[in-house]
């Protein structure tokens, strides 16, 4: 059984044993199935593996933590319907770990009319940390500056025909605005900038404008199979260009998707190599993932740890009585936290997180390499 299979066994055992013992409730709305069901699924894996540790030792002020997850299949309206039972219903004392721009945007009314913190939303967007929202705490960088690093990447490598396709949605829009500045510091413009159906996209026309274009790399701004089935529309219209994509598909779950074509596709991260040994919270993810015998530590895995370890300091400042306003209090007071090897503040004014991109690329043996 794979390590998400078993915690969503363990998530369905819960419900029925109920909350007896689980004093502090977590609650987390996110794509468990559907186009990013994958990567959500080894992202939560990774949150789980510090939360597990933790309500090992005794939990948090002795009491055990408890993550209940609602699957919105990637659908915002499903995202912030969801977000409302567990908010008024389950009553969660925080929100944790979702996934998606417009969907996360979904779920902030019902943030704001509670006074409930969401820590570690699985997106990069600009829009939630500028302006600041009250009740969101980033973790992971921002989508602009992985995809301008990405594009002064290229150019660097001489790359001067590139084309940008993006979603249309409020992620697409936010990723292909670091695109653009990062061409621009190049002096460059993109021979193809093109928007897609989120929902249901229909590659066959950008693809062959790329083809047409002779575009050498391609960067797609879009989420898991979406991606791959772009990736396959381009070669099927006979295009040879680099693809290029961002961190929301830095999981294992993606590689598989794209089967034989997955060698050379550079994808953006948010996180340190997921085996640099050099890093303390990398070498703890690999030292609880081995104690629990399964695979390798993805990048994927790596947000939701690092997202998790934000949330249980969060979660200790608050106190052994934890309260919705007590853990605002306590997010906001946290300054220079050593996550192992990255530093990470807020403040009133400040919920941007972690600063950390760089670029991977996946080599012949199915891995990220740096």
């Amino acid at each position: 059984m794979q390590a998400w299979q078993k915690w969503g066994a363990a998530l369905a055992l819960g419900a029925l044993l109920g909350t007896a013992q689980a004093q502090i409730l977590v609650g987390q709305t996110a794509g468990l199935s559907g186009v990013v069901g994958p990567g959500v699924q080894e992202t939560a894996a990774g949150a789980r593996l510090f939360i597990d540790a933790v309500n090992a030792k005794g939990g948090v002020h002795g009491q055990k933590i408890e993550l209940i997850a609602m699957d919105d299949k990637f659908d915002p309206k499903t995202a912030g319907e969801n977000a409302r039972v567990l908010i008024e219903d389950k009553k969660v004392h925080v929100m944790f770990l979702t996934r998606g721009t417009p969907h996360t945007e979904a779920i902030i009314p019902h943030l704001d009319k509670h006074g409930v913190a969401l820590v570690g939303p699985s997106t990069g967007a600009m829009v939630l940390h500028q302006p600041v929202r009250k009740h969101v705490f980033n973790v992971r960088a921002t989508y602009q500056r992985e995809a301008e690093k990405a594009m002064a990447h290229l150019a660097s490598l001489g790359m001067t025909r590139i084309a940008v396709l993006y979603a249309d949605d409020s992620f697409g829009a936010d990723g292909v605005a670091g695109a653009q500045k990062g061409l621009a510091q190049a002096r460059l413009e993109p021979v193809v900038l093109e928007k897609f159906n989120r929902a249901q996209p229909d590659f066959a026309p950008p693809a062959a404008k790329i083809a047409q274009a002779q575009a050498q790399a391609v960067m797609i701004i879009g989420s898991g199979t979406t991606v791959v089935d772009g990736y396959a529309a381009l070669r099927k219209a006979g295009s040879t260009a680099q693809l290029v994509t961002l961190s929301n598909n830095a999981s294992n779950g993606f590689i598989k998707s794209l089967g034989e074509h997955a060698r050379g596709v550079i994808v953006s991260q948010v996180f340190p190599n997921e085996r640099s040994l050099g890093y303390p919270m990398v070498r703890e993810a690999i030292e609880l993932n081995k104690a629990r015998g399964q695979g390798e530590v993805s990048p994927a895995m790596l947000e939701g740890f690092a997202a998790a370890k934000v949330l249980v300091e969060g979660l200790r400042r608050a106190g052994p009585k934890p309260t919705r306003e007590k853990i605002q209090s306590a997010l906001e007071s946290i300054q220079q936290l050593d996550l192992g090897g990255l530093l990470v503040s807020y403040g009133e004014n400040d919920h941007t997180g972690l600063d950390f991109a760089d670029l991977s690329i996946i080599g012949a043996d199915g891995k990220f390499r740096r």
